[in-house]
């Protein structure tokens, strides 16, 4: 049997896969804090004939091997940090992380995950919580009547309170990882720490490497459609040609059945 058509088939899985996290790319164009996933090949393994530096005569040593490879796999999906667009909202609990760090919030189960998405709002104790009602870590409650609320770059929460005094709510911090492509993407604009993430590094926006806060702003995804599009298409083109590569093979072994007829 050809080895081709193994070959060929791990290929056309490989576009499938591609073509999978494509589209998952562009579904969350408008998704905020959107993060797009890349995607990494490689080689399967090799059947060596014949190891490069062997001797094929006395004194003469072949300069090359031969070895044909089985076709190739997915090792893995890659997130890329790279900022996407400020969107302006006017919404004085919207927040965008300029540079790098995540926001830290609690879960029901007392779970902590990660999330760039800023879109914050106020559950009916007042404490601040994700567009999900996930509370964000450190206990930020506004008071009933607060208005005027700021949040400055380095996280300070401030507003006026129902008396017409100046309040101090607290301080929004933030999370960095050694690795944030480690992370783990858990849905709902939600990230979870791994082994290969590193722990967190929870602490004031603007120090130790830290992101600052920008108010009354989003961050939109970083998916570029045009790049996507060509990925698209790219994958597509792959695809055909390992199905020629396999319609290659089958032609190929019918003619060898053919001889005998």
């Amino acid at each position: 049997m050809l080895r081709a058509l193994y070959t060929s088939a791990t290929g056309m899985r490989a576009q499938e896969t591609l073509i999978d996290n494509t589209a998952n790319n562009i579904a969350n164009v408008n998704t905020t804090g959107f993060k797009r996933s890349q995607l990494n090949f490689a080689d399967l393994l090799y059947t060596t004939s014949r190891a490069a530096g062997t001797e094929v005569a006395t004194g003469q040593v072949s300069p090359t091997g031969l070895q044909i490879g089985s076709g190739v796999r997915a090792v893995g999906t890659t997130k890329s940090f790279l900022a996407g667009v400020a969107e302006q909202t006017g919404n004085p609990l919207d927040v965008m992380i300029v540079g790098d760090g995540f926001i830290k919030v609690e879960l029901p189960g007392g779970e902590f995950r990660y999330t760039r998405d800023g879109s914050l709002k106020r559950d009916q104790t007042g404490q601040l919580v994700t567009g999900d009602g996930y509370r964000v870590f450190g206990g930020l409650t506004i008071q009933d009547g607060t208005t005027n609320i700021t949040i400055g770059t380095d996280g300070t929460i401030s507003g006026i309170g129902p008396t017409g005094d100046p309040v101090s709510i607290g301080n929004l911090q933030l999370a960095r990882f050694l690795n944030p492509a480690g992370l783990s993407s858990e849905g709902g604009n939600l990230y979870r720490v791994t082994p290969a993430s590193g722990p967190e590094n929870l602490g004031t926006p603007g120090l130790n490497g830290l992101g600052t806060i920008l108010q009354n702003h989003l961050e939109k995804s970083n998916v570029q459609v045009v790049t996507e599009l060509i990925s698209l298409i790219t994958a597509q083109r792959a695809y055909e040609v390992n199905s020629r590569a396999v319609r290659a093979g089958d032609e190929m072994l019918s003619t060898t059945n053919d001889i005998v007829r």
